[in-house]
């Protein structure tokens, strides 16, 4: 294609009216102020979206616009173009047409980088238009560490050497920049947060070290290597989280805090012997994302709005209850984020503390101390406390306490392992927590799961299995024909999984008068009746399939988190 020409984009804005004059010299006079590019002073001041100034820069420029979201990009193409030049110029490789390569521009006006991409590339280029924010998107994952790693581990390797390893060298050159496992480990570090890694597994097996990402709930293998530098890499990590080196026997906890492309990872890390060699488990925590919002975890709004106005009460007991990994945590610091006002006192008890709130007093839990759940909560009442969190109602102490301080004008908020929420309750009477307790202090129980969403990049309709079928069949009746079901065919988007991230399945019970006196009764059954009454049928299932019928998640996704808690 012929070289671009330099076009004013304000103009071309307003030429096709979708920008005011008096937009436009608003944002000129803020670009000049502030020296940010005038199309991300359009979008931040919410005068045009990213799409709109995309389709604009096309229909001007007489070039085709790509919504990379729904592009297929292939990974070979694109490294065409090195990562640090397309981060530069803002440009990712689309597409090899033979005569030419398709590269997709943010900016297709910027003559310089189309001059630098031509020679890079050395070829002759077409240009499309796409979204700065998933070109962006594009390229982190696109230009994954997994060669850098791999490099980094031989180089490793190498250093060490068949030699016997010295630890007390060792740790002394980890402190240097260069040094190759701290290379590595960064590596390590980037590209995990790359994919949304919400785990880091390094395992020691008997000739290689593997390390792997949890992404999404299921792991996926980021690497392999010589088994000769696993004792390097737990050392080196071990020094950071400032463990104790020498043991290498016995289990250990930590955590510290990295930075990674300009946000703070605290990482929370876990060590433990195994047969061969110690395996290090790094739970990713990202302190950057602002605080946690209850309306983005996916609650149903009715439901929302009941919860919110439970949390709010002066005094109780909320439970939130799911297996380990259901994101408990995630809600439970979402209602702390609303909570937090300088009207309130706020205190939390947890093992480990996962994020660090400002404005709210966090202890951990320290057993090889005896600083226990129950002996903490207690030092927490003399406090002066308005709401407590308590991590997790372990045993019948904590319970008791905890039921205490709701009874007494407090509000208490914490967790319980147990399959629904109307089995919630009852589990409180296992623990030995009294009836009248249960019955007065417990205002709801939050039930849920995590289920993965269909990537929205490869989502096809999809033809249900007989057993999938049959399933439905419980909720749908014979209306189960009739609907359409999605699942993901697999593509470069979702690493070829068909789903991208996480959305929650929900079921609350309410503890009203009726529910209560039901609690108090001897008959556990008699209870359940009540309590499932009361739910009115929005249990977790239920949840389950509205999201398969929105083309949120695939049947098979349901069925699964219903199996967690079906007898």
């Amino acid at each position: 294609m012929a070289r671009p020409e330099k076009v004013r984009l304000g103009e071309i804005l307003v030429q096709q009216k979708l920008l005011s004059e008096e937009q436009l010299n608003m944002a000129l006079a803020e670009q000049k102020r502030s020296g940010r590019k005038l199309g991300r002073v359009f979008v931040e001041n919410g005068f045009v979206t990213e799409e709109q100034i995309s389709g604009a820069l096309a229909k001007q420029l007489n070039i085709p616009y790509i919504n990379l979201k729904f592009y297929n990009l292939k990974s070979e193409v694109a490294h065409m173009l090195p990562e640090v030049q397309a981060r530069r110029f803002r440009a990712i490789p689309l597409e090899d047409q033979g005569s030419a390569i398709l590269v997709g521009m943010a900016d297709p006006t910027d003559l310089f980088a189309y001059d630098e991409i031509s020679r890079l590339v050395k070829r002759n280029i077409e240009l499309a238009v796409v979204n700065e924010g998933e070109l962006l998107q594009n390229i982190d994952r696109i230009y994954r560490r997994t060669e850098e790693i791999t490099d980094f581990a031989k180089k490793l390797e190498e250093e060490l050497g068949d030699t016997v390893i010295d630890f007390g060298t060792i740790g002394a050159a980890a402190g240097q920049e260069e040094a190759p496992v701290v290379k590595l480990l960064q590596s390590v570090f980037d590209d995990a947060v790359q994919v949304r890694a919400s785990d880091i597994h390094i395992e020691p097996q008997e000739t290689r070290i593997q390390i792997r990402f949890r992404i999404d709930g299921l792991l996926h293998l980021q690497t392999e290597a010589d088994i000769k530098i696993a004792s390097a890499m737990a050392l080196r990590l071990k020094l950071t989280a400032g463990l104790d080196i020498s043991e290498k026997r016995l289990p250990q906890d930590g955590r510290f805090a990295v930075k990674v492309k300009q946000q703070d990872v605290d990482v929370r890390i876990s060590t433990m012997p195994t047969q061969y060699g110690e395996s290090v488990v790094m739970r990713l925590l990202n302190q950057s994302g602002g605080a946690l919002r209850l309306d983005s975890i996916g609650m149903p709004k009715a439901m929302l709005d009941r919860f919110r106005t439970i949390v709010q009460r002066p005094n109780g007991l909320v439970l939130v209850t799911g297996p380990t990994g259901s994101g408990k945590t995630t809600t439970l610091y979402g209602a702390l984020s609303e909570l937090n006002t300088i009207e309130r006192k706020l205190i939390t008890v947890e093992d480990p503390v996962e994020y660090r709130l400002p404005g709210i007093n966090q202890v951990q839990v320290n057993d090889k101390i005896d600083l226990t759940f129950a002996k903490v909560l207690r030092s927490a009442l003399r406090q002066d406390p308005d709401v407590v969190l308590v991590g997790e109602m372990r045993d019948q102490e904590t319970a008791q306490i905890g039921m205490r301080a709701a009874m007494t004008g407090h509000l208490v908020l914490s967790t319980l392992h147990t399959n629904d929420a109307v089995s919630t309750p009852v589990r409180l009477l296992d623990m030995g927590v009294p009836r009248y307790m249960v019955a007065t202090s417990l205002q709801a129980v939050l039930a849920q799961r995590l289920l993965r969403v269909i990537c929205e990049s490869c989502a096809e309709p999809y033809e249900l299995k007989p057993t999938e079928r049959e399933w439905l069949k419980s909720e749908l009746k014979d209306t189960v024909g009739d609907r359409k079901y999605l699942h993901g065919r697999g593509c470069s988007h979702c690493n070829g999984t068909g789903f991208r991230g996480r959305t929650g399945a929900y079921e609350m019970l309410e503890m009203t008068e009726a529910v209560a006196d039901a609690a108090n009764h001897h008959d556990p059954a008699h209870f359940l009746k009540v309590a499932q009454a009361q739910m009115a049928g929005e249990t977790l299932r239920r949840h389950a399939v509205a999201l398969v019928l929105a083309g949120k998640t695939t049947v098979s996704e349901a069925m699964r988190i219903s199996n967690q808690f079906d007898d």
